[in-house]
């Protein structure tokens, strides 16, 4: 089998041990555990077409673990850096944004029952976080942790001191009184 591959894996006791712990950890992504399996099976003597069939990836993802494994061994199993864009804000910034949203509009000196993006974005931008962001920026990380400030529920606690007074007739209504 050697010869039909360019990239042979010959793994030693030590990177056998890392790969097979990599696979059961419970932690490890499910990349790590692939990519991990894709070397295991490698050396194995297994070619590019059997390992994708039997991970369920194509060819070119295989050869391309492969390869990495054989030149950069079990450094280069780690993921590479992205392209793009370098991001815009900082993580710290982020997280302040997501605190604004958890925060109950009280707490924000804001006379709402529930905060909207708008008004994060308000908050965000009066504090000095950001000179300006857009909703949908704002939008996006709060989804990313399913963070939903529309759907907190201060409603049922009313802040207003003559709401009993105002809300009476249809309560009592409502009491059948």
């Amino acid at each position: 089998m050697p010869g039909k591959s360019p990239f042979f894996v010959v793994l030693t006791p030590d990177e056998r041990a890392e790969l097979e712990a990599r696979m059961r950890r419970y932690t490890s992504a499910y990349c790590e555990v692939i990519r991990a399996k894709i070397v295991l099976l490698a050396a194995e003597g297994l070619g590019n077409d059997a390992i994708a069939a039997r991970v369920d990836l194509p060819r070119q993802v295989v050869s391309n673990w492969r390869q990495r494994f054989y030149r950069h061994r079990l450094g280069g199993l780690e993921a590479e850096p992205r392209g793009g864009r370098p991001a815009r804000f900082s993580p710290n910034v982020v997280v302040e944004v997501k605190r604004i949203a958890c925060q109950a509009p009280a707490d924000l000196g804001l006379p709402l029952s529930r905060l909207t993006i708008p008004e994060v974005q308000r908050v965000a931008v009066a504090r000095g976080l950001v000179a300006a962001i857009s909703g949908t920026t704002i939008w996006r990380w709060l989804a990313a942790d399913a963070i939903k400030p529309w759907c907190y529920r201060s409603w049922i606690f009313p802040r207003d001191p003559a709401f009993a007074e105002r809300a009476g007739c249809v309560l009592d209504l409502y009491a059948g009184i």
